[in-house]
């Protein structure tokens, strides 16, 4: 698999098998420090900054990398943000709607308090054109479509990636008591292609996130939305699951979804999902 590159002022990491590559401008480098190391590090954009006036930089770089990895540490976590948006308030309410749980997901979208959950460990975590695990138990089974946050070990944003939270909403809309199963299992989460790292400031939020389903080569279903349709803050989110729970090693957060599938689709073996965030790239996984 060979990722495009489109050319930028901020910065692109990638995991490889390699080790960490750094995309800035034109230019390819090869780092020396572990990915762990380097995402967990407060200072990342002036770390990467330095790296690119070093001797670092790969002869003959391409405008395409091969076969990047989840970009995330075999320490880390992953944690997610739910009911961000008005459209997964709105799904979520509609899903619980039988088992007499709707309210629960309009008062939290209204809440001080975000919901913040759990949500996998490196090993449930895929890459690009890597295979997700479609539970054999749920029959409604949908991707979530996702900025993800990276963020070192005090609570500093250091960059973004794209994030496709697999989600059960039929295990999770029977009792809102069965979230964990709903949404961590065996290749519940798949980040990638790359960590972006803006040169000022945060990623924009008009920056679109596109989701594109695939089934038997045919476009099954498709939408988008912007970051600035988020009711509440990444800084926020960030504050609450900081609250008397240290991440020494640095963690990632999925920021919630504003686009979700019809409640008649269920995603299917051999289907492929497609997510793409302005800025960033897109993430690609078949279903099995």
């Amino acid at each position: 698999m060979h990722l495009a590159w489109e050319a930028s002022t901020d910065m692109l990491l990638y995991q490889t098998k390699s080790g960490p590559l750094l995309r800035s401008g034109d230019d390819l480098y090869s780092l020396n420090e572990d990915w762990e190391t380097l995402v967990n590090d407060p200072r990342l954009p002036e770390t990467l900054r330095r790296a690119t006036g070093s001797s670092n930089r790969l002869s003959g770089s391409t405008h395409s990398i091969s076969s990047p990895l989840a970009p995330i540490g075999d320490s880390q976590e992953v944690w997610a943000a739910g009911v961000t948006y008005f459209r997964s308030r709105t799904a979520r309410m509609e899903e619980s709607q039988e088992a007499g749980g709707g309210d629960v997901y309009d008062r939290v979208y209204a809440a001080p308090r975000p919901e913040i959950f759990f949500k996998a460990t490196p090993h449930r975590v895929v890459g690009p054109g890597q295979p997700m695990t479609l539970r054999a138990d749920s029959k409604w089974i949908v991707p979530e479509p996702e900025l993800v946050l990276v963020i070192a070990r005090d609570g500093t944003i250091v960059g973004y990636t794209v994030g496709n939270d697999l989600s059960c909403r039929d295990l999770e809309g029977e009792n809102p008591l069965y979230l964990p199963q709903a949404k961590t299992f065996d290749r519940c989460a798949a980040l990638g292609p790359a960590v972006l790292v803006p040169e000022e400031g945060p990623i924009d939020p008009a920056s679109k996130v596109r989701l594109v389903i695939r089934r038997g080569g045919a476009t099954a279903f498709e939408g988008e939305t912007t970051l600035s349709q988020m009711k509440r803050s990444h800084e926020e989110l960030v504050g609450f699951l900081f609250r008397h729970n240290a991440h020494p090693h640095g963690v990632l957060l999925m920021t919630g979804t504003g686009v979700v599938p019809p409640n008649d689709f269920c995603l299917a073996r051999g289907d492929v999902v497609e997510i793409s965030i302005d800025g960033i790239g897109t993430i690609s996984n078949p279903m099995e």
